[in-house]
């Protein structure tokens, strides 16, 4: 599982503009069933996923086709982590311990 975090890097009119092709994109990806949860942090200087996947170069070659990140307004930190506790309702994205 990953958490993506993304920065923006202009301004928020830009960020604004850019909006609704972003969340075509992040709706594609809730359709695909990589996305479980995202939303904008607070304060708004950027957003939050949680991504499914065990492929870190696909989760970074993904978040490359943001348009937030092609139009040069925000980048990305991935962290990838083991998801050992849910809440019932993600019981079947637990995974053991090594």
């Amino acid at each position: 599982m990953f958490v993506l975090e993304i920065t923006y890097t202009a301004s928020a009119d830009r960020v604004e503009a850019a909006l609704p092709e972003h969340l075509v994109w992040v709706d594609d990806h809730f359709a695909n069933g990589v996305f479980l949860a995202s939303g904008p942090k607070n304060p708004r200087d950027g957003g939050v996923i949680l991504a499914l996947g065990d492929d870190r170069a696909r989760i970074e070659e993904m978040v490359a086709s943001d348009p937030f990140v092609v139009a040069g307004i925000g980048e990305y930190t991935i962290t990838e982590f083991l998801a050992t506790r849910t809440a019932p309702a993600l019981a079947e994205h637990r995974r053991q311990r090594p």
